[in-house]
């Protein structure tokens, strides 16, 4: 190499040299810049998320929408947008008018990135209405048009706004204990048919791979949504037995108050009122404490309409008739302790049908007796006393029941439960039992759900035989004696033109002085036409004032719920349905 040319590559090595070291500098500046580390964010492109499916729906029997869901809005701060104190408090302004949201607490996390590089977003509110969320977006957008251009204005380019599904209840608190609610909080079903069937509802969230490259942003892929579920209830149905029990609570000054309406044929809860009830769509604001269904979560001494079950026990048995004779002498002894008739009266000679009329303690008792503890307890287990019912409602309970097998039964409770005392039920638990009655002896299962729709297909879902207590003979001479005892003691309980049997329950409420008749839980069930039973009712009522006793309280309230399900249900007058089916009445004795 010729010497004149060596300095020339001599000064091309350090200008490559010290280009290389520019480089490496660049680089390494790059690498650590402020920019550089709000870019780390995106190190792995590729992140898991969760992704809900949509919440099926739940309608009544006809399609009416009971609950669904509404679209809402969650409102964040993208800090990164966030570049000065000013930009905060334009921020705040802008959201506490437009949302309402306080502005303090806004202007607290819109500063957040001032103290703490490593956030990135802030949620400052959630569940925000479209409309709210319409009228910021507007005020945003002419905002900007109108700094266009003006760099030294505060930017309001940090808020976002994310549409999210919420729970709505269109009809606000009608079946509110049947359907229970959704929680913001953590997406749970809690009471009704939202806790009991919250899998299906739900549906299944899927985790999935979403890239955190904002130029790779690919659209969230769709997965099914969770199963919609159609109720047995009839929201007509449903509205005018909790419009029935409002007015009764409050004319006969009870404390609470259930009605319940099955179909006996089927199981299926026309209509299940309890009170009270609460808005769904504003649940936060009521003591949740309260929320269980009365109908399944609260068993009470149901006192005298318990007596159509011992009755019913008797007659499968062929212990009694309706016409056998027992000579009432106002006074028992059973186990150890008196049993008196709830008048302190002796009847004298009465007739099983009589017995029921008056509905005589004394009488029941002697049945119990007569039945022995091993079969009238196995009577009341076939019944379903003491047990779940199986309806498909979260919260339900079975109540107080103590047989031969209980360390603490005595012989006392065979006298007692005999007509109603010292053995709890639900409503639901007296709609199953005495559907056997009113169902020619079979016993259906009570059942909320009709159907479940999944991948747009509807499934019907299968009710389970709930067993047969009593024959189909012993269901309609009991229901024949029942219908007669209303008639002769011209029952409020009655409806004009309508066929029905009942029974009124006057239930003694224990104290820490032991029973006494002044708070009562009055009851009535009744099912009709009695030749063809379509409907069966239950109407509890606790503690009313205006009289204790179930006949003056509880069977009007009956009588009132019939009047209108019949036109509900389009059942005519029996007389006429007769003469359209072409069947002559039947004379009842």
């Amino acid at each position: 190499m010729k010497k004149e040319h060596q300095w020339r590559y001599l000064i091309i090595g350090v200008l490559f040299a010290v280009m290389g070291v520019v480089i490496v500098l660049q680089i390494l500046r790059l690498q650590y810049s402020e920019k550089a580390q709000e870019l780390l964010v995106y190190e792995d492109p590729w992140i898991e998320k969760t992704i809900y499916p949509t919440r099926g729906q739940i309608y009544d029997r006809w399609g009416h929408l009971l609950a669904g869901n509404h679209k809402v809005y969650e409102i964040g701060l993208e800090l990164r947008e966030i570049e000065t104190p000013e930009d905060a408090m334009a921020i705040a302004n802008a959201i506490s008018i437009y949302i309402g949201t306080d502005k303090q607490f806004v202007f607290q996390q819109a500063s957040v990135p001032f103290v703490d590089k490593e956030q990135v977003y802030m949620v400052v509110d959630d569940f925000v209405s479209a409309d709210k969320v319409q009228a910021l977006e507007e005020y945003i957008k002419q905002y900007k048009e109108s700094v266009a251009g003006d760099s030294d204005k505060p930017s309001l380019d940090a808020i976002v706004t994310s549409a999210h599904l919420e729970r709505s209840y269109p009809e606000n608190d009608l079946a509110s204990n049947l359907i229970g609610f959704v929680s913001r909080r953590d997406r749970l079903g809690y009471f009704g048919v939202e806790e009991y069937y919250h899998d299906a509802l739900a549906g299944e969230p899927q985790t999935i791979l979403v890239t955190n490259d904002p130029s790779m942003v690919a659209e969230v892929p769709d997965i099914p949504p969770g199963s919609s579920l159609v109720l047995t209830i009839d929201r007509e149905i449903q509205a005018m037995a909790e419009e029935v029990l409002d007015q009764a609570v409050e004319q006969m000054g009870a404390e609470t108050g259930t009605i319940g309406i099955m179909d006996p044929r089927t199981g299926e809860i026309l209509a299940l009122a309890t009170t009270p009830r609460w808005n769904l769509n504003e649940y936060w604001q009521y003591d949740q404490r309260e929320f269980p269904n009365r109908g399944v979560g609260y068993p009470y001494e149901t006192g005298s309409v318990f007596k159509v079950l011992t009755m019913a026990a008797a007659l499968d048995e062929g212990v009694v008739e309706p016409n056998t004779t027992f000579v009432d002498q106002g006074i028992i002894e059973v186990g150890g302790i008196y049993i008196r008739n709830w008048t302190n009266v002796a009847h004298g000679p009465v007739t099983m049908t009589e017995c029921m009329q008056l509905s005589l303690n004394v009488c029941l008792a002697h049945l119990g007796l007569e039945l022995g503890p091993p079969t009238f307890y196995s009577y009341l287990q076939n019944f379903g006393i003491g047990k779940g019912t199986g309806v498909d409602l979260a919260g339900e309970v079975t109540g107080i029941y103590r047989d031969t097998s209980h360390p603490d039964w005595y012989w006392a409770d065979l006298g007692t439960n005999s007509f109603g005392q010292g053995v709890s039920s639900t409503v639901v638990q007296m709609l199953k039992a005495t559907s056997a009655i009113a169902n020619d002896g079979e016993m259906v299962q009570p059942h909320i759900v009709k159907a479940m729709v999944t991948d747009g297909k509807q499934h019907p879902i299968t009710v389970l035989p709930a067993g047969s207590p009593i024959s189909g003979e012993t269901a309609h001479t009991l229901t024949n004696m029942l219908y007669v005892s209303l008639q002769e003691e011209s029952s409020d309980a009655l409806v004009s033109g309508y066929s029905v049997a009942g029974k009124t329950g006057t239930g003694e409420i224990a104290t820490d002085e032991g029973y006494t008749l002044e708070i009562t839980n009055a009851s009535f069930v009744g099912w009709g036409p009695t030749d063809d039973p379509k409907f069966l009712v239950y109407v509890w009522l606790e503690k009313p004032t205006t009289s204790i006793w179930g006949s003056k309280t509880a069977a009007p309230v009956f009588a009132r719920v019939v009047e209108r399900l019949v036109v509900l249900m389009n059942i005519p007058p029996d007389d006429q349905r007769l003469a359209i089916e072409g069947i002559q009445p039947e004379v009842q004795e």
